[in-house]
């Protein structure tokens, strides 16, 4: 690993590329911070994905290219005069140290006898955002509206929990569920589509409430899912090919045998 002079130094040669790449090259010349947004958010997923893998290479890559953004936009906002990059690490310093008093304040000792829980680290934290002054006036306005839907449901829930709107219980939600399970049979079985969307929609809130109850991340879970199928779908896929019987000539039964080796496979 490196020394701190040799992070401080490396990172300094960052921003000497930048300022290079600004001045030098056709294509980073032009980029605003409207151009940059969709390359950014394509950079955030690589990265998930990347993590998702648990591919440390490729991790280490993803986070440079994340990087380069972040150095980017700050870039930018000293062209116009309104930020640089310390301004960027002043304002989260700043901010993290306010919402860490345990670790910066007076409660400091507390936290080394370990009288401090993870859960009223992050309790203090949402109250401390909601007051905060130029914060997030509501507890809920700080859940960005473009996030995914799923990612949102938890972080609401999440926000929620903070301040004390949550089950006593966690095995208390698994009630929820099954009500809104049974609410969203009842509106399929009158085939009324408008309101068996909104059932779906409690019914899949409550899964992931039951999903950060138990401390699983929801959307982690759906995308491992994801990954299986595709895996086993493709492998029934090949199987079709090699055996020379496209998939719609096969029977459900026979699709359902060769399913069953992928799994075994797994």
């Amino acid at each position: 690993m490196h020394t701190r002079e040799e992070k401080l130094a490396a990172f300094g040669r960052l921003l000497d590329v930048m300022d290079d790449l600004r001045e030098k090259c056709p294509w980073d010349r032009k980029q605003t911070n409207d151009s940059l947004r969709p390359n950014t958010i394509e950079e955030t997923y690589e990265l998930a994905d990347a993590i998702i893998k648990n591919d440390k290479d490729d991790i280490c890559k993803e986070l440079g290219d994340v990087l380069l953004h972040i150095v980017f936009y700050a870039k930018i906002g000293s062209e116009t005069g309104d930020f640089d990059i310390a301004d960027v690490c002043n304002k989260l310093c700043d901010k993290l140290i306010y919402r860490h008093p345990h670790v910066f304040g007076p409660e400091a000792e507390r936290i080394e006898k370990g009288e401090i829980t993870v859960d009223q680290v992050l309790k203090n934290w949402e109250q401390l955002k909601v007051s905060e002054k130029g914060g997030n006036k509501r507890v809920l306005s700080g859940v960005p509206d473009a996030l995914p839907s799923l990612i949102k449901a938890y972080r609401i829930q999440d926000k929620a929990r903070g301040v004390g709107f949550d089950w006593e219980t966690r095995e208390q939600v698994w009630d929820k569920v099954r009500e809104e399970l049974d609410e969203l049979e009842a509106e399929l079985n009158r085939d009324d589509k408008e309101k068996s969307t909104l059932e779906l929609g409690d019914f899949i809130f409550a899964v992931i409430n039951a999903a950060r109850l138990y401390k699983l991340n929801p959307d982690t879970a759906l995308e491992l899912t994801n990954r299986k199928f595709i895996r086993r779908f493709t492998y029934l896929e090949e199987h079709s090919i090699r055996i020379g019987k496209p998939l719609t000539e096969m029977t459900l039964a026979e699709m359902d045998a060769i399913w069953n080796e992928a799994k075994k496979q797994e």
